[in-house]
């Protein structure tokens, strides 16, 4: 299908009269041409350090599996497999593990570590991210009666460095977490720059970045320079987790630059130069969705998708008219290539390259698993019809009230559509029902979708009314309640904390479908924190997106 592209001309005088367009004058892909080549080890390197990784591997499980004398050493190994990056490995050992762990709960006679907050909340937070329901009661030994958190607690650094990160995976209801979020929050601060390395280090970045809303291969990248510095590091498993990021990263690596050769070939830097030129920040998203080499197929599937969408994205927001855009929009309902020959020069590119990325799904998937693409079609149409919806607005001047703006912002947002698209690619885990589930809004997906949109319009909205845009989610609020700027987005950051919760509650056992298919969208959610943190990072990649892209694709870890 991708040969069909090059018999699409470039647009003419004729085929575009001249037409008054608006500009965001977006920055070019600060990326080149970088990543289309791949240098490749030769092979029998490559099979070498997969022998070695398979050896060291193996060393770590019968770690994992031995029997330990305190429960807390059980804890802290699986706490720093998991943040060292290398938990996939061995999720059915790290699940037996914290079955057993979940049972010593229940057993009156093993208190040992009650009273120590740091094992308390490790505990905590390691039982919630498998899914148990544990309760937070656990906590209330750390108060004085006036129901005040102790003061002799601010001393123990490690110990509120562990409650500070339990915290994030509360849900509704839980205002002892609440609290314990503000009081080790507001102590950590204070006490960040008394403390020695690597504690000083790992203080810091937390305060910026907590574990449960990071992105986990970034986290492990950051987390190799502060566990070689702990006196007791494991020297196997530090080495094996270092040489598995770089044995991943070759992968990946790989894959970006199929993925940027394709996007090459769809030469839309000359035929559609409006519009953000991101495939390797979208690459990075998906990336960020899944790490994993089972989801090679699914992770090459969903950047194309996210790709695309961006480029829709940009056509509706910045160049296309809104005659332009109602043509497209029925194209994209009727979805067949026949529907090409109403549109205008430039979108025939754009809509040629939509549909050769979902005909290679289907092409890839065979025919047992075609009905899945169908699905991510579905929510692509729906996709377009927000953006349209969002169009009509802008040509109108309306500016709708909130719950007008959020019912078609938070599918403009793409979070449904990235969220459904992303089983396509996935094992067998995933069925009908799934896709079921997914065309329901259940609350994770609607909770993932109202945060990435908040996220987005609270950093991008200056931006995006300088050149002309559909009014924000800052906009509608402000205007609706007569609300100032910061109002708004303290309140928006409110609702933010609560889409968290309901994630959050969401992953808890039992769950509606099974824990993978969470973990897309928990992950879709962690990517949003990453790029939206402080400004878009996405349609301004500047430093922060880049130095990400460079240490996830770029820069071996040095062993």
């Amino acid at each position: 299908m991708s040969a069909l592209l090059s018999e699409v001309a470039a647009p003419t005088q004729n085929a575009m009269p001249e037409t008054n367009r608006r500009s965001a004058d977006f920055h070019p892909s600060i990326w080149g041409d970088h990543f289309l080549t791949y240098a490749s080890d030769s092979l029998e390197n490559e099979e070498n350090l997969k022998q070695e990784v398979q050896e060291l591997k193996e060393e770590v499980r019968r770690t994992l599996t031995s029997p330990v004398e305190k429960l807390s050493q059980k804890l802290n190994l699986i706490d720093e497999i998991q943040r060292l990056g290398v938990s996939y490995h061995f999720e059915n050992d790290i699940k037996k593990a914290m079955q057993q762990l979940h049972m010593t709960l229940h057993n009156p006679n093993d208190h040992e570590n009650d009273d120590d907050l740091y094992t308390v909340a490790l505990q905590f937070r390691l039982l919630r991210q498998q899914g148990y329901r544990i309760s937070c009661d656990k906590f209330t030994k750390f108060k004085e009666s006036n129901g005040n958190f102790k003061e002799s607690l601010i001393s123990d650094a490690r110990g509120m460095l562990s409650l500070y990160e339990a915290t994030h995976l509360r849900v509704h209801g839980e205002a002892i977490l609440d609290e314990a979020l503000v009081f080790s929050a507001t102590h950590l601060k204070s006490m960040a720059t008394h403390l020695s390395s690597p504690l000083a280090a790992q203080v810091s970045h937390a305060l910026k970045q907590p574990i449960h809303l990071g992105i986990q291969r970034l986290e492990a990248r950051h987390y190799f320079s502060i566990y070689q510095e702990e006196p007791s590091h494991n020297k196997v498993l530090l080495t094996f987790a270092k040489l598995d990021f770089n044995l991943l990263q070759k992968m990946h690596q790989k894959e970006v630059s199929d993925i940027a050769r394709w996007w090459k070939a769809l030469n839309f830097s000359e035929k559609l130069p409006f519009i953000r030129d991101r495939v390797i920040e979208c690459y990075f998203w998906i990336l960020g969705v899944y790490f994993e080499p089972e989801y090679l197929l699914a992770r090459r599937m969903l950047t194309k998708v996210i790709a695309m969408t961006s480029a829709i994205d940009d056509i509706y927001d910045v160049y296309g008219t809104f005659e332009e855009i109602e043509l497209f929009t029925e194209a994209v309902d009727r979805w067949d290539i026949s529907a090409i020959d109403q549109l205008p020069e430039y979108m025939k590119v754009c809509y040629r390259a939509l549909l050769d990325v979902y005909y290679e799904m289907e092409e890839k998937l065979g025919e047992e698993r075609s009905y899945r693409v169908r699905y991510a079609i579905e929510a692509m149409k729906n996709q377009v019809r927000g953006y349209f919806n969002e169009a009509k607005w802008f040509h109108k001047k309306h500016i709708p009230t909130m719950d007008e703006y959020m019912h078609v912002a938070v599918v403009t947002s793409g979070y449904s559509m990235l969220a459904t698209t992303s089983l396509v690619g996935m094992g067998d885990i995933v069925t009908k029902d799934s896709f079921e589930w997914m065309f329901s809004y259940p609350k994770i997906v609607r909770a993932s979708t109202v945060l990435s949109r908040l996220e987005d319009d609270m950093m991008s909205h200056k931006f995006e009314q300088k050149r002309g845009h559909v009014a924000s989610a800052v906009e509608c609020y402000m205007t609706q309640h007569g609300a100032t700027e910061e109002e708004t987005i303290n309140e928006f950051r409110k609702q933010v904390t609560d889409a968290w919760k309901d994630i959050n509650e969401e992953c808890l056992l039992p769950t509606t479908v099974s824990m993978p298919i969470l973990m897309r969208i928990l992950n879709l959610s962690r990517v949003s924190e990453i790029v939206y943190k402080d400004e878009d990072n996405y349609t301004h990649p500047g430093i922060v997106l880049k130095n990400f892209v460079a240490s996830l694709l770029i820069d071996p870890v040095p062993i």
